[in-house]
């Protein structure tokens, strides 16, 4: 099946529809073997037809906040992209993030401890995110 036809499938099982937009963002990421940001999105997009960039925003927002994509920020905080593959969901697995190249990755095993520690009175927890860091094979 191609991504295409795996992107429009899974847009239309939210009960929403699958515009050409999010068909397009979300089968690009599909296609993705790492966490891409926005401008890796925009760039590898605009090759084939125009995006334009409050849509692609647009999108990205749509598609995780429908859960079929997840955001995590990297060091140098820019949001990263990638699909959710996880039946586990976005807050209940970990990522690698390379020291050099910083390629993100998503951890197939989620952590042991998924423990919330203790935050201040007034403050609610929503989730906990682990990163790894160190060297992916490329770079070590």
């Amino acid at each position: 099946m191609s991504f295409v036809h795996q992107a429009q499938g899974r847009i239309e099982e939210t009960g929403d529809r699958a515009t050409p937009a999010r068909v397009r963002v979300l089968a690009f990421l599909l296609a993705q073997h790492a966490a891409v940001t926005h401008h890796q999105i925009e760039v590898a997009l605009d090759r084939q037809e125009k995006i334009d960039r409050v849509t692609l925003y647009r999108t990205l927002d749509w598609l995780t906040g429908k859960g079929l994509v997840h955001k995590v920020v990297s060091l140098d905080r820019a949001w990263l992209f990638r699909v959710n593959d996880s039946d586990l969901g976005h807050h209940r697995h970990a990522h690698f993030k390379c020291n050099d190249c910083a390629k993100v990755i998503c951890l197939d095993e989620p952590p042991a401890d998924r423990t919330v520690p203790p935050v201040p009175a007034g403050y609610r927890a929503l989730e906990v995110e682990v990163t790894v860091t160190g060297l992916c094979p490329r770079c070590a």
